[in-house]
This record gives structure tokens, sequence and C-alpha cells, in this order.
């Protein structure tokens, strides 16, 4: 896990008391992380091998992104208006976006 559990509840303003979503934020994060590995086309191990053992942090608030936004909108029907994961999203993924015909993986 490149983030920990009071990582991502700060993200989310969720006091580190409060244990009832523990496993289910730790499952965001795992889909989180596939999602930003699909939409890069690179493992995210692969990345933090180049790095010195760290995932940059672009790519680590990218997963948070993600994860605050799963967590807010847990079923895919809206009595509100649609909205879309902020564009702030795509664009830190395209930053590391593997155009390359080799996977990095």
């Amino acid at each position: 896990m490149f983030l920990n559990i009071e990582q991502i509840k700060k993200h989310l303003n969720i006091d580190e008391e409060y244990k009832e979503d523990d496993n289910y934020l730790l499952s965001l994060y795992s889909v989180a992380q596939k999602v930003v590995e699909k939409h890069t086309d690179v493992n995210l191990e692969y990345i933090a091998e180049v790095n010195g053992g760290e995932l940059p942090s672009p790519l680590n608030h990218a997963i948070l992104l993600f994860i605050g936004e799963m967590y807010r909108n847990r079923e895919i029907n809206s009595f509100t208006s649609v909205n879309t994961i902020p564009y702030n999203f795509d664009y830190i993924l395209s930053l590391y976006k593997n155009y390359s015909d080799k996977n990095n993986s």
C-alpha cells in the first residue's frame, strides 16, 4: 500500500477514532489503485520502483481523489445533478500515462 488508512481518513475528513468504515475505505483504496493503473497503463509498483520506492505524490493524490468520489457517491443513482470526477484527476493521471506500445507492468 502506498497510502495508509490514516491518510485516507484525513483526506476524507473522517475522525481517526471512527473505525466502522475502515474495511470499506481499504477496499476503495484497492479499487482506486487498479483504476489508476488501468488509466495510466503502468503498474504502480513499477513507477514506485523507478522513483526510489515511493509513489509520486500526484499519483497518491489521484488515488485519494478517486476514493473520495467513490466514498461520497456509493450508488449509481443520484437525486441531484450528475457530476464527473474533477478534471484534475484526469490531468494528474495523464502526466504518468504510458503512450508507448510497451507496457511497464
